[in-house]
């Protein structure tokens, strides 16, 4: 096949997007290096009454972040042909890139409503196109490069923003005494566990990756691990949602994808 080279046009997002990525990442490290402000784990315990995710759980931005240096550096390369993947995936990246970077800022200064509105923004960016391109992310077969270099990274950082954003909404409702008196606090933990399981099968299904769901279950695993002395009662329905996305995103992506690409 031929590479289809990009154009001026198309060079420059790549570049916004891999300047994005760079910002998204630089950010974070910054913040661990100077110790200014709060880390991740340390801004979702500061309210974790109601949900709590074991602080090991936020490694996982080690193995997104390389990744996303991946997508953003392979794609800055004037060698990479341009692709529908690319094309349709580039702007809301650099969307979702930036959000994930001015989260970073905004937790470390406790603005806390401020990282309600970037976290579902960068949720919501990345997952509406993920969903709604599913159709081309099928049709990718296992050795072309962008379902290891674009779609990997991207539904990884997707996945996991997917059960972050709840988590965080959770959190700061929680510490502002906010959260509604419809359900206990255990029962607005389960729906949000619920619902990421619903979110992350159907990801699953729809894309026919692991690399989606996969982070869900590792998040509703960390909750878990941390509730289970705590909420034993909420502990083991959230273990049962991580088994749940694990193995049916596992047969939903690689079960289901031999055959239908359609």
């Amino acid at each position: 096949m031929s590479i289809i080279r990009p154009t001026a046009a198309q060079m420059t997002r790549r570049l916004i997007v891999l300047a994005s990525a760079l910002f998204g990442v630089l950010v974070a490290q910054a913040q661990m290096l100077l110790g200014w402000g709060q880390t991740q784990a340390e801004f979702a315990a500061d309210s974790d009454a109601t949900l709590k995710v074991a602080s090991y759980a936020f490694s996982i931005w080690g193995v997104i972040y390389l990744g996303l240096l991946v997508y953003a550096v392979r794609q800055a390369l004037p060698q990479t042909g341009e692709s529908d993947i690319l094309r349709r995936l580039g702007w809301p990246s650099v969307v979702a890139l930036l959000g994930i970077g001015w989260w970073i800022v905004a937790a470390a200064a406790d603005w806390e409503w401020a990282t309600v509105v970037l976290i579902f923004v960068s949720a919501a960016a990345l997952v509406a196109p993920l969903f709604a391109n599913a159709a081309t992310i099928r049709a990718l077969s296992g050795r072309e490069r962008d379902r290891w270099m674009t779609v990997l990274p991207l539904s990884l950082l997707a996945g996991w923003l997917t059960i972050a954003a709840p988590l965080n909404l959770i959190t700061v409702l929680t510490g502002n005494g906010q959260l509604p008196e419809l359900l206990p606090p255990t029962g607005w933990a389960l729906l949000a566990g619920a619902v990421v399981t619903g979110l992350g099968l159907f990801g699953a299904w729809r894309m026919r990756v692991l690399s989606y769901p996969l982070p869900i279950a590792w998040g509703l695993l960390g909750a878990f691990v941390a509730e289970q002395e705590r909420n034993p009662g909420l502990a083991f329905p959230l273990l049962g949602l991580a088994v749940v996305t694990l193995l049916g995103g596992l047969w939903l992506s690689m079960g289901l994808r031999r055959g239908v690409e359609r």
